[in-house]
């Protein structure tokens, strides 16, 4: 059996913990928005048509910010068609996704859903069609008070206080040859810089994220970054990062590995961000916003040609996820927890139905997802610092990735309880790997309490509406303690929780 070893110590911490590290998405594409969060004519639906079971799954699945309208969306998008009475509100066609949007669900009904499910907004504005005067538009009807000509709109629509929006993203993607007015770097970059600089006259102390680009594997990788953030650099507090995954021709290994490549994609930006400031001479340190992050089976969705017709909430994007993506959707939050010195904010995209933890049928039930449950248990268990932890653990190769090590883990300390959560993945895929967890540098040591395990024998098992608790966490079988350390069994292609606390006294 495979061995692997990491120490904790509450002195070597990265940083404390960020709850914005645990937002979703919610975009105008296919059924997140109709017959996703929103769907009058189903049974648990409230009074303003938000479906109550997917708002008590979004409290369970323990989202803290949620990204809005878009996503390629919010590049065509006139956030004027979603205010005022449903029945007055155009219905125009979508350009991004090739659909009709009806408009039914704007920025209002965006924010009351929000409070009803306990999480924070974060607004896009379109920089694509549209540029400064309709961002400051939207803010003022957003943000302000009353007295002016948009918050009394925004207050005779029935929204008397204001919406107190704080994180704004400066547009999606705009280097994008999808994205609807996409730029180059120069062109975005000033109209970034000038955006941020009106929205900031307005109110200074809103959190702003420029957009950096549209991946890792984009042409325009590394030289986006600086060329943007040259113009921007003093106005913006965020570059954002977009990455997906998906497994390739069978080559689970790589696939399992994907947080390899997700970890460069991080530190390049870092890198480059760290340049452009220390060239400007400014100490300001600019964070990452990683607000678009899953797997998606992208593939899969080029694969199907052409768009034909201009349908209202169709099926797009539904991708089902088995074991192996919620183990990989797991080495993903590892990965952001590790680096929240400065990543401080992210977007798992999307939150119902859209490459989603979240499924419905409309009419019919609600379920999760595989990937629901490390999500959850992540937001739930992740409190007080994020500890430097190194496993040492052989490697293997990847065809994709270069080697990787056969277990990747992260852990945090909540110093008020006392409470240590590891989280782990196991990336064998046919033997199990013990793992050895040293508590020495604990006074005392530590004890195992509730520890939990995601796998299966098939790694492509999957949760339907037939059968939803297919795949779910279940207690951990493998776990040990004694002379200042903690040994835990880590299954093939695992995803494992170990909560760890302090010895009873005595």
């Amino acid at each position: 059996m495979q061995q692997a070893s990491i120490a904790l110590d509450p002195a070597f911490t990265i940083a404390p913990v960020s709850r914005r590290t645990f937002g979703s998405f919610v975009e105008h594409l296919g059924r997140c928005v109709y017959t996703g969060i929103y769907e009058p004519e189903h049974p648990t639906a409230d009074p303003d048509g938000f479906r109550g079971d997917v708002l008590a799954l979004t409290r369970e699945l323990g989202v803290s910010t949620v990204r809005y309208p878009g996503g390629n969306f919010v590049s065509g998008y006139r956030w004027e068609d979603g205010i005022g009475p449903r029945a007055e509100r155009p219905v125009r066609r979508e350009l991004a996704w090739h659909t009709t949007e009806t408009n039914e669900v704007g920025i209002d009904e965006f924010v009351a859903w929000c409070r009803r499910a306990g999480v924070e907004p974060m607004m896009a504005v379109n920089l694509g069609t549209r540029g400064v005067a309709e961002a400051l538009d939207l803010l003022e009807y957003a943000n302000h008070p009353d007295g002016t000509h948009l918050s009394q709109r925004r207050i005779a629509g029935g929204a008397v206080e204001p919406h107190d929006i704080r994180m704004w993203c400066l547009g999606n993607e705009m280097d994008g040859s999808w994205q609807i007015g996409n730029k180059n770097a120069v062109e975005y970059g000033r109209l970034a810089a000038q955006t941020a600089r009106a929205m900031r006259m307005s109110d200074p102390d809103l959190e702003l994220v420029v957009c950096g680009s549209s991946g890792a594997g984009m042409p325009t990788f590394g030289s986006w970054e600086a060329e943007v953030l040259t113009e921007t650099y003093d106005v913006v507090d965020y570059i954002s990062l977009h990455a997906y995954y998906e497994e390739h021709d069978g080559d689970l290994g790589s696939f399992l590995a994907s947080t390899v490549d997700m970890e460069r994609f991080i530190r390049s930006v870092v890198a480059t961000a760290d340049h452009v400031g220390a060239k400007l001479k400014n100490h300001k340190r600019i964070q990452l916003s990683f607000d678009e992050w899953n797997v998606w089976y992208m593939s899969r969705e080029l694969n199907q040609g052409p768009r034909v017709g201009w349908p209202r909430a169709p099926r797009q994007l539904e991708d089902i996820y088995h074991v192996a993506d919620a183990v990989v959707v797991g080495s993903m939050l590892i990965c952001l927890l590790r680096n929240s010195d400065r990543v401080t904010a992210a977007c798992q995209a999307q939150l119902v139905n859209v490459i989603a933890p979240i499924m419905t049928e409309p009419g019919g039930p609600a379920w999760r997802q595989t990937i629901f449950h490390p999500f959850a248990q992540a937001s739930t268990l992740a409190r007080g610092e994020v500890l430097r932890v190194e496993p040492r653990v052989a490697a293997y190769e990847t065809a994709r990735h270069g080697p990787a090590p056969l277990v990747d883990a992260v852990a945090t300390h909540d110093p008020e309880s006392g409470d240590v959560t590891v989280f782990a993945v196991s990336r064998a895929t046919t033997e199990p790997v013990t793992l050895r967890i040293d508590t020495h540098a604990f006074p005392g040591g530590l004890v195992p309490g509730d520890c939990t395990v995601l796998a299966d024998p098939d790694v492509y098992a999957v949760n339907t509406a037939a059968e939803p608790d297919r795949v779910r966490p279940r207690p951990h079988p493998g776990v040990t303690a004694g002379d200042g350390a903690i040994e835990v069994v880590l299954p093939p292609v695992s995803w494992n929780v170990l909560r760890l606390q302090a010895p009873p006294a005595g």
